[in-house]
């Protein structure tokens, strides 16, 4: 059976998962607020399709990620390419786990990786380092990719007002739909955990070499990472690229479009100066040029889960996710959901096992077998 889906937000996850549901046979209308899809922070961001070797701490997060890495893959190879170099590296003293710990927790999740000898031109100060594979998002090409095919369905510049449960289906804007898919990370919808909501800045960097993408795991570390411009870099660092931690949207939202100059001068030395302390050639190798502003989501709590979750509320879906080789998971959750609901049976009654029960008196005692020759009277 088709239905009537109404999603909020053309992110990663609005744009896959209208074109999931559209393949089923399902009438999708895709609303965002802004003037093109991926705008906010699925096109601020370090650009990365992880395999899981960013989350030492988080098991499911790693396992979610290491298969929708695979996934990903297959369904937009086009859309993502290799990283020719990527090194993810312990540092010492830093590091809130040690190299041999690191590698037993990957290995474990069945990841490959290729360890590098120790002594490098571009790293000190670590305790060990590996080479794995990793592929960088080509943002633009998605945007024109999901452009084209969602034409007609993608509704850009279109704010919704309100989400309207009734009996039956949702009402978005005053139009019936038989369910709603809110994709903005807590944005619209109040997420049914408690969020924070974190201004980003993001700096970018300009380079001649061919420079490997650089992971210093794990903790409140940095990374320096490519894009889809081969000759432009990302810096990001847990603890200098927030700008705040907020409890609403809107809080955050004025924090990020408050950033001046100076701020982005502050972060800048801070998170130069941890980069220089494993990679000391960073700044000959790189020539800054500019940030990007983002807002992330995060669940509150001492663990480091960025894995998907669907919650579900009336008929209204709600998509919470950090990683985008997650997407897979968000649309089979989100189908299921609607499976199960669609697919019940009525209250089980016990069942008719008994019927199918032989009582003891009604079976046939079994003929015994004449014995063989030549075995009367053994024991």
């Amino acid at each position: 059976m088709a239905f009537r889906i109404a999603i909020v937000g053309a992110g990663w996850y609005g744009c896959h998962i209208g074109l999931s549901l559209m393949s089923l046979g399902m009438d999708v209308e895709i609303f965002d607020k802004a003037h093109r899809p991926l705008h906010l922070s699925s096109g601020n961001n370090q650009f990365r399709l992880h395999q899981g070797f960013h989350y030492a701490r988080h098991h499911a997060t790693r396992i979610q990620s290491r298969d929708g890495f695979i996934r990903f893959n297959e369904r937009y190879p086009t859309l993502c390419v290799d990283v020719p170099e990527n090194i993810y590296a312990v540092p010492h003293d830093t590091s809130l786990i040690d190299f041999d710990t690191y590698k037993l927790i990957m290995v474990s999740s069945g990841l490959n990786f290729v360890e590098m000898p120790q002594g490098s031109d571009l790293l000190t100060n670590t305790e060990g380092m590996i080479r794995t594979h990793e592929r960088v998002l080509l943002i633009d090409r998605a945007r024109r990719y999901f452009s084209e095919r969602l034409k007609g369905v993608l509704h850009l510049d279109a704010t919704v007002d309100r989400i309207i449960d009734t009996d039956g289906g949702v009402l978005v804007n005053g139009r019936r739909y038989d369910y709603a898919i809110d994709a903005t990370w807590g944005h619209f919808s109040k997420l049914p955990i408690p969020v924070v909501y974190e201004p980003t800045l993001l700096l970018y960097y300009e380079t001649g070499e061919r420079v490997p993408a650089i992971t210093l795991v794990d903790g409140p570390l940095c990374s320096v990472y490519p894009t889809e411009d081969s000759n432009i870099y990302t810096l990001s660092s847990v603890p200098h690229t927030p700008l705040g931690r907020f409890d609403d949207p809107a809080t955050a939202t004025a924090c990020r479009d408050s950033v001046t100059s100076e701020m982005v001068t502050i972060k800048r030395h801070a998170m130069e100066a941890q980069i220089t302390t494993n990679m000391p050639s960073f700044r000959e190798r790189f020539r800054f040029m500019g940030v990007q502003l983002a807002i992330k989501t995060k669940p509150i709590g001492g663990f480091d889960d960025r894995s998907c979750h669907v919650y579900r509320n009336g008929r209204s879906f709600v998509v919470m996710s950090g990683k985008i080789d997650t997407i897979f998971f968000a649309t089979e959750r989100i189908l299921s959901m609607i499976e199960t609901e669609r697919s019940e049976l009525p209250p089980f009654d016990g069942g008719s096992i008994k019927q199918d029960i032989l009582l003891s008196g009604s079976v046939r005692p079994a003929k015994m077998p004449a014995p063989e020759a030549g075995l009367e009277g053994s024991a």
